[in-house]
């Protein structure tokens, strides 16, 4: 029993630095004229969800009036 105590520690501490990667959808929403509409299905592919937001955010803009905001789901 003691010398199983060290490695499930050192298996514990292994695991908790672990980063969590999951796939994330990107939802956007476009408005115009005050007309809003969204839209999802873009896909991040297995990332921290830091990495997806700030992936997701790339695809933000306003043109000619119109404002796309996107965001993780």
């Amino acid at each position: 029993m003691k010398k199983i105590a060290p490695i499930a520690a050192l298996a514990l501490l292994a695991v908790s630095f672990t980063s969590c990667k999951k796939d994330y959808t990107c939802e956007c929403k476009s408005t115009y004229n005050g007309v809003t509409t969204t839209t999802s299905g873009s896909s991040t592919g297995k990332m921290k969800k830091s990495d997806a937001e700030a992936a997701c955010n790339k695809g933000d803009y306003t043109l000619n009036g119109i404002t796309v905001d996107c965001n993780i789901k």
